[in-house]
């Protein structure tokens, strides 16, 4: 289990929230003094695929979900604390089956 951080300090965030899935998936960008790039966000209940560029890591802040990545056919859940990591070039399915699922994505 990871320890996640409960603040940045010394970033820049976009105001301008990226909205996905008609506003089921909602994230803010957060920049740091390296140049590194982070989102915080929100996914409410539902099925979503995002494609990935660069590689990513995603940690569950808060809430559940289950995680198919692609090329895969197992699934895997994901609460709170835990985190999985997507190849470039690629992507993955996420399910919320209800509540809320927060999340911190960093750009690797």
């Amino acid at each position: 289990m990871s320890s996640l951080p409960t603040l940045f300090s010394g970033v820049t965030v976009h105001t301008k929230a990226n909205v996905y899935f008609d506003g089921k998936v909602v994230s803010h960008t957060v920049l740091f003094p390296d140049d590194t790039k982070k989102t915080l966000g929100l996914i409410y209940p539902g099925t979503y695929h995002f494609g990935t560029g660069a590689p990513e890591r995603m940690e569950i802040v808060a809430g559940s979900c289950q995680v198919q990545l692609d090329g895969d056919a197992a699934t895997t859940d994901y609460a709170a604390g835990r985190s999985f990591d997507v190849p470039g070039q690629s992507g993955f399915t996420i399910t919320v089956a209800a509540g809320l699922c927060e999340y911190i994505c960093s750009f690797l």
